[in-house]
């Protein structure tokens, strides 16, 4: 009588498959975060980006003193209150900017109400630096600065 071998399953190796898939759930989810941020970050640049822009062109104006372009960001309610020889002239006889730095940016909209407001960090010809806060608000589908 000759001697057979019992027969033995095959054994599998659970670790390694529990491995590969707890790896591929890692990826599709660092992948889905990578999407997610990616559209969350054009979402809100396509909302504060023109506010900023009016924002930059108006304190990039008052540094170079051009006062008619720092003027044209103004909202008709502050234009219809001074005319630009008045705004040109008070902006030329404070403290004269030599810089500025957008350091802070804020869009709402409040039942389709938009509105904003942006805080600006000036640096003086003196040396000391000054944070001007602006109310933003949507006029006629463009950003102005309505303080």
């Amino acid at each position: 009588m000759s001697y057979q071998p019992a027969m033995v399953p095959p054994k599998k190796n659970t670790t390694r498959t529990v491995l590969i898939v707890v790896g591929i759930v890692l990826a599709i989810c660092c992948a889905g975060g990578a999407i997610g941020g990616f559209f969350l970050y054009r979402v809100v640049e396509d909302a504060t980006g023109p506010a900023k822009s009016t924002v930059d062109t108006f304190a990039g104006a008052l540094v170079s003193q051009d006062y008619p372009t720092a003027y044209g960001q103004l909202c008709g309610k502050l234009r219809d209150r001074f005319s630009q020889d008045d705004f040109a002239r008070q902006q030329s006889n404070g403290s004269l900017p030599d810089g500025y730095e957008i350091v802070g940016l804020n869009v709402h909209n409040n039942n389709g109400r938009v509105s904003g407001s942006a805080s600006v960090r000036y640096t003086l010809r003196q040396g000391m630096p000054t944070t001007q806060t602006y109310t933003l608000t949507k006029e006629n589908g463009a950003w102005r600065i309505c303080q």
